[in-house]
């Protein structure tokens, strides 16, 4: 540890108590999940469903799609309803008009004010008690509630049949004709969708709030934010305004100050021979950015699909390509893309680390990486279509079609072999990295890099610890190991130590700098990533104490984002450092701009919808999609292109970048992203709060609301900012396809070239 042992101690500490809060929340979520009950019946005894049905029926919604059409408890595709808070207000108002024909002979919508709010007071009362028998394992509803969700659940077997009067509403929900062929399958779903409804208005023994924390908004039950709700969301403010001071103090001690070394006349990484495995990422750079072709053309689709919902321009493709396929496709791309520039940035270090050489049979370790990778992706996405199309028998679906949890779509068997592939990636990492710590210097940074090495490869396996018949909200909390902590949180500390190791190996920064720099950021992104996962888990049928950790530590999670500007304009001085920087200007644009995105995708739309009162109307709206695309891409994503750009100017010395090419990628990559989220999304997702606050998550997420004229233009309009990131992204490409196919310009002067013996 030497000189950082102070740092390291903190690094150590953090990772400690924080991961120490995770697990034993963790308990707290296994045992407090909601009961799926044994049997449901009536006050009569008639059984209306069991535990199976429950169960086959979240399997028969993970075969249709499962989160990538409509939502559950707010978490999903945003076109279609929540399917939560829909049923419960169809079944709600059905409850309702069966009680005024049977007390006054009237629908309800004719009953004066004293009549109706006399019923609306019997229904609150009875949906809220909870009559959950612990000891039988039972669930009792009245016979007229049995009547309720009968009806309730005739509307579903038509809307995920093909009935033809509400083909118009499966084209507003961009939902393909029979959904759900089966319609035994498609009565299993009933159940399913009925649980989550009665988990969201029953309340927790011992509480005055329902295990999903009161969500959704219904006024017609009394499903307001708790008290603990809005307590709690106080506290975010307060934390993170303390937090943010504590950072400055923090930062003056644990940053060290040294000053700029004297940058070297060439590039010192030009000055290692390229070894047979570095030359063998030319084809990783052009899968890349063919899934990310891939993934922007699809998500022009997608958003069209909110207009059209079944048809692309008047062509019907939905029977083909449904919004659930696309969205699908849409959301594994961009996990695929993105990780294989990731690894790729670790496969072109690794000889770097080793001294300038390839470990033995590294470059064949190599090319078997490349080959699983194709396997995955190609079987993944075959998978999800014929999953989607109805073609796999049920029985496969969760294993070689479509799981139905967004962002973890993949059938298990493909996301085994990326385990595992991952896994291989890390011993090809690891046998570079590790006889590297038996030479001399300061090996601190390596340490720390190589750590959060091991870290990428491990915790993708967190995925892996639930089945396809796991309660859902147990399988949520590892969902979101993966989705939240493995991806926010490890990718975070991996990318921000490359970066320092790349630059100080350029001799840009000092070693001892970059160090430090890197050990204090790692324990300020982890202090409030790792349990602030938990900020995805408010009304996921957890309780309080849930709400309590991922409400206090998401705020702490915004902190460290406030020192991104100045990490922006770090990397911008760089620039200068030296004339042979100028090689490398656009990938450190990228990184500039991952600052950028950083600070405003992350931390203020992140922190936009993280205190449990915003979120409580926020949850499942556009709004969550401007804080995802802004997070997403603008971090992740131009972190990746930068890491691409970066590859092939080493791997390509030869070449130069078109400045022009590169300037209009760039350039239109970013009004791209502002133009969807200024002109469509947030509009959108405001238009959506105020909905929701007014009449509830139902009518926010409706047919009725989202089909209104206004809606839908926003929604043309984002066609605009569509093009022009389609634009950009094109650009970019045709850019690493140039480099990688030796097209571009060669170098004509020794001052403009960057060559490697």
């Amino acid at each position: 540890m030497g000189e950082y042992r102070k740092l390291w101690w903190t690094l150590i500490t953090v990772l400690l108590v924080t991961f120490s809060i995770l697990g034993i929340s963790g308990v707290e979520v296994y045992k407090q999940a909601p009961p799926i009950p044994a049997q449901v019946t009536t006050t009569s005894n008639r059984v209306l469903m069991t535990s199976e049905d429950i169960l086959n029926g979240q399997t028969a919604w993970q075969s249709t799609g499962g989160m990538q059409l409509g939502s559950i408890w707010g978490h999903g595709a945003y076109q279609a309803p929540d399917w939560t808070a829909d049923w419960l207000h169809r079944e709600l108002l059905a409850w309702l008009d069966l009680a005024a024909h049977e007390t006054y002979r009237q629908p309800f919508a004719q009953l004066n004010g004293e009549q109706q709010a006399a019923l609306q007071y019997q229904l609150k009362t009875e949906y809220r008690r909870n009559t959950y028998n612990a000891e039988t394992g039972t669930v009792t509803v009245s016979e007229r509630r049995a009547k309720a969700m009968l009806q309730t659940a005739d509307y579903y077997h038509r809307l995920y049949g093909d009935a033809p009067e509400l083909r118009s509403s499966r084209d507003s929900f961009a939902m393909k004709e029979n959904t759900l062929p089966d319609t035994g399958r498609r009565d299993d779903l009933t159940k399913f969708f009925f649980w989550t409804a009665w988990a969201a208005s029953t309340d927790r023994p011992g509480t005055a709030a329902t295990y999903t924390n009161n969500w959704p908004p219904e006024p017609l039950i009394g499903n307001h934010p708790t008290p603990e709700n809005v307590l709690w969301s106080l506290a975010c403010i307060i934390i993170l305004i303390a937090g943010i001071g504590f950072l400055v103090l923090g930062w003056s001690f644990l940053r060290q100050h040294a000053p700029d070394p004297q940058a070297p006349g060439a590039d010192p990484l030009v000055q290692v021979g390229l070894t047979p495995s570095q030359k063998a990422l030319g084809k990783y750079l052009l899968v890349v950015m063919a899934l990310f072709i891939f993934q922007v053309f699809l998500g022009g689709l997608t958003a069209h699909y909110t207009i059209e919902g079944q048809h692309f321009y008047g062509l019907d493709i939905s029977q083909w390509f449904p919004y659930s396929l696309t969205r699908t496709w849409h959301l594994q791309a961009a996990i695929f893309w993105i990780a294989t520039a990731f690894l790729s940035a670790g496969l072109f270090l690794a000889p770097v680390i080793h001294g300038g050489r390839d470990p033995k049979y590294q470059k064949l370790g190599v090319d078997i990486l490349f080959c699983a990778l194709l396997v995955v992706v190609a079987g993944s996405f075959l998978g999800s279509f014929l999953a989607i199309k109805g073609i796999m028998p049920a029985e496969l679906n969760f294993w070689l079609g479509h799981q139905g949890y967004e962002y973890l779509d993949l059938g298990r068997l493909w996301q085994l072999a990326l385990f595992i592939g991952i896994l291989f990636w890390l011993a090809l990492m690891l046998r570079a990295m590790l006889p590297a710590f038996k030479q001399g210097g300061d090996k601190n940074l390596l340490a720390l890099l190589c750590t959060s090495t091991i870290a990428i490869g491990l915790f993708y396996g967190a995925g892996l610890f639930y089945g396809e018949r796991t309660h859902i909200t147990i399988m949520e909390y590892w969902r979101w190991w993966v989705v939240h902590l493995w991806v926010e949180g490890i990718f975070e500390v991996f990318a921000t130590t490359a970066l320092a190791f790349i630059f100080s190996s350029m001799g840009l920064v000092s070693r001892r700098v970059a160090t430090a720099a890197s050990l204090a950021s790692a324990s300020l992104f982890m202090v409030g990533g790792v349990p602030g996962t938990f900020h995805h888990m408010y009304f996921s049928g957890t309780s309080t104490p849930i709400m309590a950790v991922g409400a206090a530590f998401s705020a702490l999670e915004v902190v460290p984002l406030i020192l991104l500007g100045y990490e922006a304009w770090e990397h911008w001085r760089l620039k200068e450092r030296a004339p042979w920087m100028k090689a490398i200007e656009w990938p450190l644009m990228c990184f500039i701009a991952v600052a950028f995105w950083n600070m405003v995708g992350a931390g203020i739309f992140g922190f936009m919808i993280n205190t449990p009162v915003a979120l409580f109307y926020l949850q499942g709206l556009n709004t969550t999609a401007v804080h995802s695309h802004a997070a997403l891409f603008g971090v992740y994503g131009f972190l990746s292109i930068g890491f691409v750009l970066l590859i092939l100017r080493y791997i390509r010395p030869e070449i130069q970048f078109n400045h022009r090419l590169m300037h209009t990628g760039f350039w239109w990559l970013n009004a791209g992203l502002i133009l969807m989220i200024a002109t469509s999304l947030l509009p959108i997702g405001l238009f959506q709060f105020q909905a929701s606050v007014s009449e509830g998550m139902w009518y926010a997420r409706s047919e009725a609301f989202l089909q209104q004229d206004f809606l839908e233009t926003l929604r043309w309009i984002r066609t605009f900012g569509d093009v022009v990131f389609i634009v950009g992204a094109c650009a970019v490409a045709w850019q690493i396809v140039l480099g990688i196919f030796h097209i571009a310009p060669h170098a004509k002067t020794a001052k403009d070239a960057v060559r490697v013996p």
